[in-house]
């Protein structure tokens, strides 16, 4: 019998190092969204960790929704809702309210148009105060941080050359615009960054 569940190395290697991360700034209670779920390894292991949290995993592929799936009933944990269609770059996103959103491992892997459409739903659905959190690769000041991360980036741009790195200060002005704050940038293992972000109220007041 064949086993939908789909399994990702670098797993392994960064759900530590954000998990730490994640006890510091997701909240006790609610609903956590997570965005471009991919295989649902992360969602299944942080949903362990955060048991009065409920996990609601996304993606717009289907064999990635049918792998969570998989995860999800192998897991038997009861806090993780079945996973949803979702396209970052499609508004308005199937859901009306979050206390907070995670998005792992993204920007990188899809046009543009994704990252404005996380900001600007993340907007919508987030209370002032709220968290959307980021973890991948990143170029600073328009440049590489790594000579590993400018041939990752290359590689991904042959492939599809909507896809690549993306400036931080560029996914900054996009958050901004949308109502957040600058980000909280957290150095992460193989030349990742984390960036947390939350909706900010001095800008919600102004507008």
């Amino acid at each position: 019998m064949n086993d939908p569940r789909q399994r990702a190395p670098s797993v392994e290697r960064n759900r530590e190092p954000i998990l730490e991360l994640l006890r510091r700034i997701l909240p006790e209670r609610g609903l956590a969204l997570e965005i471009a779920s991919g295989s649902g390894e992360h969602v299944i292991y942080f949903a362990k960790y955060f048991p009065q949290l409920v996990f609601l995993p996304s993606d717009p592929d289907e064999s990635a929704r049918t792998s969570i799936s998989a995860w999800i009933d192998a897991s038997g944990l009861p806090n993780i809702l079945a996973p949803i269609t979702l396209d970052a770059a499609a508004s308005p996103w199937p859901i009306d309210n979050a206390e907070a959103i995670i998005c792992i491992n993204m920007a990188h892997i899809s046009p543009w148009s994704a990252t404005e459409g996380l900001f600007k739903e993340a907007g919508r659905l987030l209370d002032l105060g709220k968290p959307l959190y980021l973890y991948g690769p990143y170029k600073r000041g328009g440049a590489h941080t790594a000579e590993s991360n400018q041939a990752f980036d290359e590689w991904l741009r042959g492939k599809n050359p909507e896809w690549g790195l993306r400036d931080l200060e560029r996914m900054t002005e996009c958050a901004i615009r949308n109502g957040f704050t600058e980000p909280e940038i957290i150095e992460m293992p193989a030349n990742n960054l984390s960036l947390l972000f939350r909706r900010d109220a001095a800008r919600s007041e102004i507008e």
